[in-house]
This record gives structure tokens, C-alpha cells and sequence, in this order.
């Protein structure tokens, strides 16, 4: 095997260097967000949240196990979503990771207003509720997305 140590200039590292920028930028301009796998996040979510109209909030409540169903599809879909892409989203960045929370929050938030809906009777509205929620995880999901993209654009 062959080395370079003794022959290699300044200019000829940095040369290697800007090519792998200019590879990090055609590999992060390529990479698109998968619109129907972000659809598919929230329609889990929006599937969540109208699970809450199927159940009777009280004294002898008892959360619905379509709730293990829903998260089980979410991992798949970022399984998805990973192997067609190849963006990890373990180093998502600050942004991707306040998207994320802001999609559990919204969720957790939309299912108690459901509940609550649904304890005076108007079990109809939850699909308003359930149709927020697919709209806002499929936008802050994108959001994460772009932002994962941003960060592999920059490392």
C-alpha cells in the first residue's frame, strides 16, 4: 500500500477537503422528503388521536390499544423512511429534535381535547381534532426531515 505523507502539500488537503464538501452537498441536495412515508407519520397520528371517540372517558376509562398499534406503525414508517433515504435521525439537530416534541406534545394534547370532547357527547368533533393532527405531524415532521438534511449537509 501506498502512501503520500512525505509528497502532500497544504493545497493538495485542501483540495480533498472542498471535494468532500462539494460530495456532502450533491448527496444532501439529492436526498428529498418522502411526502407519502411523512404522510403516512400523520396519518398514524391522526389514527391516535380519533381512537379517543371509540372510547368512554370516566371513572372506568381505559386507554384504547390501538395506541400500541399506532406507535408500532410510526417506527415502521421511520424505518421507511430511514432505509429509502439513509438519513439517520439519531443527530437530527436542535431543530428536528423541537419538532419532534412538538408533534408528541400537540398529539398528547389533541387525544386529551378528544377525551374531552368525547365525555360531552360529541364524539363528531374528535374528526376535526384527528384531521389537526395529521396535518401538524406531517408538516413538523417534514420540518425534522429538512432539518436532519440541514445537518447532514453541515457535518
Amino acid at each position: 500500500m501506498e502512501n503520500n505523507f512525505g509528497r502532500s502539500t497544504p493545497s493538495d488537503a485542501a483540495d480533498a477537503l472542498g471535494m468532500l464538501s462539494v460530495d456532502r452537498e450533491r448527496l444532501a441536495a439529492r436526498v428529498r422528503v418522502p411526502r407519502i412515508l411523512v404522510a403516512a407519520l400523520g396519518a398514524m397520528a391522526a389514527w391516535w388521536v380519533s381512537s379517543a371517540a371509540f372510547t368512554s372517558p370516566g371513572e372506568n376509562y381505559e386507554p384504547p390499544t390501538s395506541s400500541w398499534m399506532a406507535l408500532v406503525g410510526a417506527l415502521v414508517i421511520l424505518y421507511l423512511i430511514r432505509r429509502e433515504t439513509g438519513v439517520r435521525f439519531k443527530a437530527m439537530g436542535a431543530r428536528a429534535g423541537w419538532a419532534v416534541a412538538g408533534i408528541l406534545v400537540l398529539c398528547l394534547s389533541l387525544f386529551s381535547i378528544s377525551l374531552g370532547l368525547v365525555s360531552f357527547g360529541l364524539h363528531w368533533v374528535v374528526a376535526l381534532t384527528s384531521l389537526l393532527a395529521f396535518a401538524a405531524t406531517t408538516w413538523l415532521a417534514g420540518v425534522a426531515f429538512r432539518s436532519a438534511v440541514e445537518r447532514l449537509r453541515s457535518a
